[in-house]
């Protein structure tokens, strides 16, 4: 069946608040094999209510609005349907006594206004509201069924989950099923190349990558008449791609890379510092947003200035002047020297150029230097990002993350510490 959502408020518009309720619709009716066709957006007038009313049922099956249910002027919804369709308001009788019941238990002059929130549209059925005053309703009319909802998510999802759900289950046929593969340090446009043959000729199950916060993000999705059989149709695609993209997949769901690190630190009880200059922070504060981190992490040390590199990090002054402070030597002793001077067995260090001044020909915006020093061992990564200053910083951090992802996985492999 074809599904259409129409979202109603001139604050949707006007981009005062997120359409958080459209998402939350679609990702609810994807998973009972529903699927949505169209989403439309219209403001608190209703004659263009009625319109976008009219164009969705020329076009869908199920067409499911939201908001214009409350007690005000521009509250339209219900008065756009009932001219539309020919269908009399009349007041649901238990929507009416719960209203006059709010008011008084508050000594509050109930209004006609306040009142109008208990018209429903007769015939229908009514969807009680347990979290606010106006309810929903649902209308089957000429093989279209017309599903009316409140805006407030407060109120609109649990009267979805509760009672719109149950009623649209006897029209689902089978379910989608959804899995996420994330990886990092690869653009979407090498992924896709590395995996375009699977892409080409999908089928079910489908595959859609997208860019996420720097990283890429790999949705596998099948149609099938259980979770169980979406699974089954899912995982030999997922374990070809990660065979593939193993160098950079890192997790699946809703999985962090910070969270990735954190487990491989804790569970090989490896601990580790951070010494970062062009990021001022941002690494570690990416590490700390993990819960029991503090296990593993000893310190982290914003070194911006020379001098700060040279008293903190015991980075040597010869390195800086031969070298300069963003320079592979620099990194390496950085991560050195966050290490020894908190006793950790790993330090990890970030030096670069973030812009938008201090480049040269030799050194240009966006060079980035990651030192890596682990129980004795050191290594460095040279990266060089494009962007502005945020998004230079943001994928410095991004990308050492998961150059230390890969050094501590070959790490701990090589000493058999897993």
């Amino acid at each position: 069946m074809i599904c259409e959502i129409i979202s109603i408020g001139t604050e949707l518009l006007l981009g005062n608040i997120l359409n958080t309720n459209a998402q939350y619709i679609s990702k609810r009716l994807a998973e009972l094999g529903i699927f949505v066709y169209y989403q439309t957006t219209v403001g608190d007038n209703i004659d263009r209510i009625k319109k976008a009313i009219e164009i969705a049922l020329n076009r869908s099956d199920i067409i499911i609005t939201t908001g214009g249910l409350g007690p005000t002027q521009d509250d339209l919804t219900k008065e756009a349907i009932s001219e539309l369709l020919n269908i009399e308001l009349v007041y649901d009788e238990f929507s009416l006594n719960k209203i006059q019941e709010y008011f008084e238990k508050r000594n509050i002059p109930i209004t006609d206004s306040n009142k109008k929130q208990a018209l429903v549209l007769k015939g229908s059925k009514v969807l009680i509201n347990n979290h606010g005053l106006a309810p929903g309703m649902i209308i089957e009319k000429n093989d279209k069924i017309l599903i009316i909802l409140p805006g407030p998510p407060r109120e609109m999802i649990p009267m979805f989950d509760e009672q719109v759900t149950p009623f649209l289950k006897q029209f689902s046929k089978g379910t989608l099923y959804s899995e996420i593969l994330r990886f990092c340090g690869i653009g979407e446009s090498l992924l896709e190349e590395k995996i375009k043959d699977l892409i080409k000729n999908q089928r079910n199950p489908t595959i859609a990558p997208y860019i996420s916060s720097g990283e890429v993000i790999l949705r596998i999705t099948s149609y099938a008449e259980s979770v169980e059989e979406g699974k089954k149709l899912i995982n030999p695609v997922k374990e070809i791609i990660v065979n593939r993209l193993k160098e950079y997949f890192y997790g699946e769901g809703d999985i962090t890379i910070e969270e990735v690190i954190a487990k491989l630190l804790i569970d090989n009880n490896l601990t580790i510092s951070i010494a970062e200059s062009c990021t001022g922070g941002l690494l570690t504060s990416r590490l700390v947003n993990v819960p029991g981190i503090s296990k593993v992490l000893k310190e982290g040390i914003i070194a911006y200035s020379n001098e700060s590199k040279i008293k903190r990090l015991s980075v040597r002054e010869d390195t800086i002047k031969k070298y300069g402070a963003v320079s592979k030597e620099c990194a390496l002793e950085m991560a050195e020297g966050v290490a020894k001077v908190s006793n950790s067995n790993i330090g990890l260090s970030i030096t670069g150029i973030a812009g938008p001044e201090g480049g040269t020909p030799e050194k240009p915006v966006g060079l980035v230097y990651t030192g890596l020093y682990i129980n004795g061992i050191k290594k460095v990564n040279e990266f060089r990002f494009s962007g502005d200053r945020e998004r230079i910083r943001t994928q410095s951090v991004l990308y050492s993350l998961n150059w230390l992802r890969q050094e501590l996985m070959s790490f701990t492999s090589q000493h058999n510490i897993l």
